[in-house]
């Protein structure tokens, strides 16, 4: 065993740190970093099962120019002349760049020199405006910058937390964890606002199911309440605060408690509960995510709840802030370096004495002069022929933006698309003209930057793979070709990342809170060693100082703009073990096990009203598009609402595809589109028979037939299935070898096991009227010796136990185990169940499950 590599999670914002200690050629074992601020030691189930997703298996390992192989010289050519032929006949605004949050901040940096210094355009966007951007346009209107005056010790040292917008339990577990951790030890209160009622909302103290989108409301009325009963802090206020004129009298018209529950679809009494709660309790941290971010007033839902803050003095102290948490790894990274479309770099804006400054740090000869195309304007533009040329870094939006289908067209449309990515085959991918091998996790050297504006180090423990190279230097190696040597000249990372630091320090004086001037001047062997570092103070705006030109933070008067009202709409997020378009997470058989197919989830009472049942398959349909889904009937939803998850693929199923299904419609501040509010319709799919495919090995099988989802098993693939006709012609997808097949056409079922040298190499269970055994004992048989006399049955001779769904992904712990254990032994706690099971004992993300099976 080499010697351990510290090194930080790719997934989440949380920035855990990662001990990575490699065991083999491309086998590697994962623990968490126990002297990472961020997580001292915890991991989430996905940071636990990293070691599944580092094999060679779907690669990208060349650069290839349409399908065939390419050589590095020819295709960094080909990208060089393309991209300079457009900007010579079309000028810079021709061309864009469409990166990621998944990107390193050297790499970041190097994408927004050259497209904005030295192409001459700001059209350079990220996956980041999808998710957090409208807290970056919060920020600046109330604080003159984008900076995060927060950081995880507030959650311990707070007497409220308030979670809006945010399935934290799932979606930040570490973080939850330290909530957890908080409300145990000094009893701090928890407030979760949400339409659903999550895993998140049922450890809460008061779980508020407000109508999806009206945050402005709740929160005017908040602050109202509060003015009401003299919580405002009116000395912080004429100190440090700029109130704009008519503000108190916007926040009197939401004063109304009647109204605002009715108009948040609130039981009165819940709603003054959370007044009285922030009221006792002026420690507050507001902490919010997707929920609040994804929406057309996605900016003035951020403003008003930093205006809470503002207004009652709860921020800039221990345990009082606003707290914005991101979804990716870097997107903190990303803002600081000015990779969105709105920001030149280093937080500063387009302003003339700006654009000279970073002109004149650059040598930039061609400065990009105004705010470039966002996102969705980006995609667009690539449709109706303005651009002409378009490279997209790890990234993949033809699933992931929202109207993905026309994201798709304008891919097709567009003459000439640029793909770097780690995954030989993606959407996105299928529609480009060239795609660059890039490093993936693992094998990059950087730096990221978390929610809370901590810096660390990515630190490679594999080396590259084939030809795969890092983004920064493919960057580099495209800018030197494009005529532009000196000023991408790096050899190293450690030198693009002194550069990033003296840009942030460069004429500074104070003005800008992102000065990493301590971390300027790092050899190569002190970037090696280095440490995690927090910029700035921990609690930035301590001192009643912000970086507007008075030093006073803004009021920002926001008002609750009219929602249409829609028979059922559709909000759409992330599911507990998977991440993005599961190009990483789908590789590891443990995380694919919580959830094998997309679900569509809905109100019970909206099931009836339409006709439905649980489990019946499901078409959903939006203006922009149509997809299947499985149906899950459940009371966490509220009536009228609807939710699907973000993750499948075309690669990954035949439906699922909820980014076909989003608006685009766009916050008109940010230009962050909403996925949580679009109109949609559904009915029930019917289909003569269901069944489900065991494969072993990779398998690039996709069925023809009406539904199939595949997840990636211990050994092999899952396939669930359902279609019309006969089901027999399922039967080719099955390998060679010795089969055992059981036919009952009376009751019309299927059965084929497929063996060789006494192992299983593929299963096919098909039954017309969808009753199928358990897949769990069945899938086990890929990795042992076959129990030929259970293998029809679909499980072992005797009495087999169904485990039931998995609970806990870390320990593969199911709910039938649970509940067995705890009528066994008498269990009473989560605490009982994990030192019992171990299950909810690693990263907490599924207590919320093992409460629920306790209470049952």
């Amino acid at each position: 065993m080499t010697r351990p590599v510290c090194t930080t999670c790719p997934y989440c914002g949380v920035g855990c740190g990662v001990v990575a200690r490699v065991t083999g050629e491309r086998t590697v074992d994962i623990a968490g970093d126990r002297d990472h601020p961020a997580n001292r030691g915890r991991l989430c189930s996905k940071g636990t099962h990293l070691g599944e997703t580092v094999g060679l298996n779907g690669r990208l390992l060349h650069p290839m120019i349409g399908d065939r192989r390419a050589a590095w010289d020819e295709a960094l050519d080909l990208v060089a002349d393309r991209f300079a032929t457009a900007v010579a006949e079309h000028g810079p605004d021709s061309v864009g760049f469409y990166v990621s949050g998944q990107l390193l901040t050297e790499d970041y940096y190097v994408a927004n020199k050259l497209m904005k210094g030295f192409i001459g355009s700001a059209n350079i966007d990220t996956n980041s405006r999808l998710c957090m951007s409208s807290a970056v346009s919060a920020h600046l209107r109330a604080f003159g910058e984008d900076v995060v005056p927060a950081c995880y010790e507030d959650l311990e040292a707070a007497d409220l937390i308030v979670l809006v917008g945010s399935n934290t339990a799932w979606c930040h577990p570490v973080v939850w964890q330290r909530i957890e951790a908080a409300r145990s030890r000094s009893g701090v209160k928890l407030v979760v606002i949400d339409p659903r009622r999550t895993e998140t909302a049922e450890m809460a103290d008061l779980h508020l199911p407000l109508r999806a989108g009206t945050d402005v409301r709740l929160f005017n009325s908040l602050l109202a309440a509060l003015r009401a009963r003299g919580q405002v802090d009116e000395a912080y206020i004429a100190a440090h605060v700029l109130t704009p004129e008519g503000f108190w009298e916007g926040i009197a018209e939401d004063a109304d408690p009647g109204a605002a529950a009715a108009a948040c679809g609130l039981d009165p009494v819940v709603l003054d509960a959370f007044f009285d709660l922030a009221a006792r309790h002026p420690r507050t941290v507001t902490l919010f995510s997707q929920g609040v971010n994804q929406s057309t007033q996605g900016a003035d839902k951020a403003n008003a709840i930093i205006n809470f803050h503002l207004a009652t003095g709860r921020i800039g102290k221990p345990g009082a802030a606003p707290f914005s948490i991101t979804g990716q790894p870097n997107a903190m990274g990303g803002r600081e370096v000015g990779g969105l479309a709105s920001t030149l770099a280093a937080h500063m804006d387009f302003a003339e004495d700006n654009r000279d400054r970073v002109g004149r740090f650059w040598g930039a000869p061609a400065l990009a002069a105004a705010p470039g195309l966002k996102a969705v304007d980006l995609f667009r533009a690539a449709g109706d022929g303005r651009l002409k040329a378009l490279w997209i870094m790890a990234t993949n939006p033809a699933v992931s933006m929202p109207d993905a289908g026309a994201v798709r067209d304008a891919l097709a449309a567009c003459p000439f698309v640029v793909v770097s990515d780690v995954m030989a085959d993606t959407d996105t991918g299928r529609l480009a003209h060239v795609r660059f091998p890039a490093a993936a996790w693992g094998e990059k050297d950087g730096t990221v930057t978390n929610s809370e504006r901590m810096i660390s180090r990515q630190r490679p423990f594999f080396p590259p793979p084939g030809e795969a190279r890092p983004d920064w230097r493919t960057l580099a190696d495209v800018g030197r070709r494009m005529g532009h040597g000196s000023g991408f000249a790096w050899t190293t990372p450690a030198e693009v990342f002194d550069e990033h630091c003296r840009l942030t320090a460069f004429e500074n004086d104070g003005r800008r809170r992102l000065d990493l001037s301590p971390l300027i001047g790092l050899d190569a062997a002190a970037y090696d060693r280095m440490t995690p570092v927090r910029w700035g103070a921990d609690r930035v705006f301590a001192d009643g100082s912000f970086s507007t030109p008075d030093g006073r933070a803004r009021l920002v008067a926001v008002r609750q703009q009219p929602l249409v009202n829609h028979d059922l709409i559709l909000n759409t997020g992330r599911y507990r073990d998977q991440w993005h378009t599961m190009s990483r997470t789908g590789l590891s058989p443990r995380l694919s096990q919580h959830r094998r197919e997309p679900l569509v989830e809905l109100h019970p009472d909206d099931a009836a009203r339409f006709g439905l049942a649980d489990g019946d398959l499901a078409v959903v349909r939006t203006a922009q598009g149509e997809s299947v889904f499985r149906l899950a009937i459940t009371d966490a939803q509220r009536p009228g609402e609807a939710f699907a998850p973000i993750h499948w693929t075309d690669r990954t199923a035949s439906g699922g595809r909820t980014g076909r299904l989003a608006d685009p419609a766009a916050d008109p501040v940010s230009g962050q589109p909403g996925f949580k509010r679009t109109a949609m319709t559904v009915t029930r799919l019917h289909t003569d028979w269901r069944a489900f495919l065991i494969l072993r090995g990779e398998t690039g099988v996709q069925p023809d037939c009406v539904w199939w989802a595949a997840v990636t098993a211990p050994g092999g693939r899952l396939f669930e299935l359902a279609g019309n006709g006969d089901p027999h012609a399922l039967e080719a997808l099955l390998p060679d070898g010795e089969r055992m097949t059981a036919v009952d056409p009376a009751r019309g079922t299927l059965r084929i096991g497929v063996l060789k040298d006494g192992r299983l190499q593929g299963a096919l269970f098909v039954a017309r009227d969808g009753r199928l055994p358990a897949r769990d004992w069945l899938l086990a048989q890929l990795s042992e010796t076959v129990e030929t006399a259970g293998l029809l049955a679909g499980r072992a001779p005797g009495a087999a136990v169904d485990r039931g769904p998995v609970v806990c992904a870390c320990f593969d712990v199911r709910a039938r185990t649970i509940l067995t254990a705890i009528a066994e032994q008498g269990l009473t706690s989560v605490a009982e169940v994990g030192a019992a099971l171990s299950a909810g004992s690693n990263c907490g993300s599924c207590r919320p499950a093992i409460a629920r099976l306790l209470a049952a």
